[in-house]
């Protein structure tokens, strides 16, 4: 588990070492680092090949779980491990790091400095998937920042300066709210809350026994911890993610009201809500992510879309809802209307560029809409039938990678006729197909699984999403599918314009040559998953289907046995206030006068009836 983090880390200060003229060297090494982090990932991980490393689909928990005592005098712990939420997003993190270092080899300034940063990049992704400490899971966030910022800036294109500062200033500006929202989080946790199952469960570190020990070894220290906190006269806080989920569902510390009549939880939810949806990005903090993309060179397009994209999305699904359960099911509305709303503005803004990757841009902000959307429909269905929510998740889980297969793809091949040609005008292009017969054949594959078609790896998770929705709002589901009419409006005429017609239009038409080998490595596996996953969608389900299961049923658990009779409760007090509220009595007098009729009459005499 460390060495995902801390491999490319030290493939990068080896890199420093090697002379800057050396470019060739650099970048043989550096994609060497990839494939090695791929590799250890795909055939030691994802593959039954190691018991003690492989990725076991049937566990619902965590697995490969490491847990050493950090800043132990605010119980920050180095807190590691996955499950089927988080692997799928580190496979396709490793997956599209080593494609795109492929995609690098235009880079010709300053290499030596590019392939640092991308390798220190790449640490701070595979930090955020695995890290189970939110003081780690925050510092890594933050890590991915400055090699972004620099990757745009140093080495994109006329705009970089403007484009990285906009980037740089979003994305603070979510992270600093996330920083609110934790520090709100922790100093209100208090471990004592949690039962000693409950420990064992968030695998609490706890001195002298190894997670991957006796179940009974780890719950007599559990009970011994509990009985020795819950003497302590202060609260023990603490970071770990997933006595957070526990304290979230299982206890009421923060359910206290805060501000404007609004409790904890609810701003809690909003903060990190704010954060995350700069990530996704959702309208309307979505700005910066065009300008982003159309000035970022090629390989750097492809993470920004394939992956960092996706840490929004997996924020919202390991944060926010286990956390923050009561406020996710009264917000549902606002989250899953945020959702349609980029579903529709990025499908309507892509359809108005003119330019060819910045119409990919958009694309992905409507794209990434039915994430947010599959993600928010959970509360008004889970009552009584979960499944409803269990497809949205899984639809939303199946469309980041999907999307991270068709928007890497789209944003290579605009990168191959871009470095030919030196120009995106899509109102240029033309007649590619009898140019590049065999890069326009992978193009409209990749292009294709984007728009959503039937056998290809974009269509399943929209539409498992479309279906969840319905129950929540058929009004919403009915938008969420129109929404596919206008996806494949501008991806059909973008085809037209730069594959199809006549002939090319635009300047150095003599620079359009077939896509060669190292692009066709590239382009090809793309292609090849983009159908596989589109064929055989059980290859992603079955990595997510337990732990997806686990928690729609805890969280489905959680609103028949809280929320429920939480808003049953509210509902008996508030008309017990209308009762007892000034102006009672003649209200009731009234009522009586209309209804006289309708009872036999009384009368008091001398105190009897």
């Amino acid at each position: 588990m460390s060495a995902l983090i801390f491999f490319p880390l030290a493939a990068a200060a080896l890199i420093s070492l090697i002379p800057g003229d050396q470019k060739n060297v650099i970048r043989f090494t550096t994609l060497l680092a990839t494939l090695v982090m791929f590799g250890v990932v795909l055939f030691g991980m994802a593959l039954p090949t190691n018991e003690t490393i492989s990725f076991d689909i049937e566990t619902a928990g965590m697995q490969n779980v490491v847990s050493l005592p950090w800043i132990p005098s605010f119980n920050i712990d180095y807190f590691l491990g996955f499950d089927g939420i988080s692997f799928p997003l580190v496979v396709l993190t490793a997956l599209i790091s080593a494609l795109a270092m492929g995609a690098s080899w235009t880079i010709e300034k300053h290499v030596k400095g590019y392939c640092v940063l991308y390798l220190i990049l790449l640490t701070g992704m595979m930090g955020v998937f695995v890290s189970l400490d939110f003081f780690l899971f925050y510092i890594f966030w933050e890590v991915m920042l400055l090699p972004m910022y620099f990757l745009i800036g140093v080495w994109g294109g006329p705009r970089k300066e403007y484009a990285a500062i906009k980037f740089f200033l979003y994305t603070l500006f979510g992270s600093v709210l996330m920083l609110v929202a934790i520090l709100m989080i922790y100093f209100n946790s208090d471990l004592r809350q949690l039962s000693p199952q409950q420990l064992v469960d968030s695998n609490v570190r706890l001195a002298g026994v190894e997670h991957l020990g006796a179940v009974d070894e780890h719950l007599a220290a559990a009970t011994k911890y509990h009985e020795t906190i819950s003497a302590a006269e202060t609260p023990v806080h603490t970071f770990n993610l997933l006595a957070l989920q526990q304290l979230g569902q299982h206890s009421e510390v923060f359910d206290k009201e805060l501000l404007f009549g609004k409790s904890l939880q609810w701003w809690a939810f909003v903060l990190l809500f704010i954060g995350f949806a700069i990530k996704v990005p959702s309208v309307p903090f979505h700005t910066w992510l065009p300008d982003a993309h159309v000035e970022a060179p090629t390989p750097i397009s492809m993470i920004l879309a394939g992956v960092l994209l996706k840490m929004g999305g997996y924020g919202i699904i390991r944060i926010c809802y286990p956390i923050c359960p009561d406020a996710g099911y009264d917000l549902a509305w606002v989250v899953c209307s945020i959702g349609v709303i980029s579903m529709i503005y990025g499908a309507f803004a892509a359809l108005a560029q003119t330019d060819f990757k910045r119409m990919v841009a958009y694309s992905s902000v409507s794209h990434m809409g039915y994430v947010v959307l599959g993600l928010g429909v959970w509360s008004a269905t889970v009552v009584g039938d979960p499944v409803a929510w269990n497809m949205g998740v899984k639809g939303a889980m199946f469309q980041m990678i999907g999307h991270g297969i068709s928007s890497a793809g789209m944003f290579f091949m605009v990168g191959v006729i871009y470095d030919r040609v030196h120009h995106r005008n899509l109102n240029e292009f033309g007649g590619l197909f009898g140019k590049m017969p065999v890069y326009t054949s992978m193009a409209i594959i990749v292009f294709f699984a984007g728009l959503g078609l039937p056998g290809l790896c974009g269509f399943i998770g929209e539409a498992f999403v479309v279906l969840s929705v319905w129950k929540f709002s058929a009004g919403l589901a009915v938008a969420g599918a129109f929404v596919v009419i206008l996806t494949a409006g501008y991806i059909l005429w973008a085809v037209q314009r730069v594959y199809l017609g006549a002939e090319y239009k635009g300047p150095h038409a003599e620079a359009l040559t077939e896509i060669n080998i190292r692009e066709m490595a590239i382009a090809v596996p793309l292609c090849v998953l983009a159908i596989l996953f589109g064929v055989l969608p059980h290859t992603v389900f079955r990595y997510m289907d337990a732990t997806i299961d686990q928690q729609v049923q805890d969280l489905a658990t959680w609103t028949k046995e809280t929320k429920i009779p939480r808003i049953q409760a509210e509902q008996t007090e508030k008309e017990a206030t209308a009762a007892v509220a000034p102006g009672w009595e003649q209200q009731a007098a009234e009522a009586a006068a209309v209804r006289v009729d309708a009872v036999p009459a009384v009368a008091v005499v001398d105190g009897e009836i």
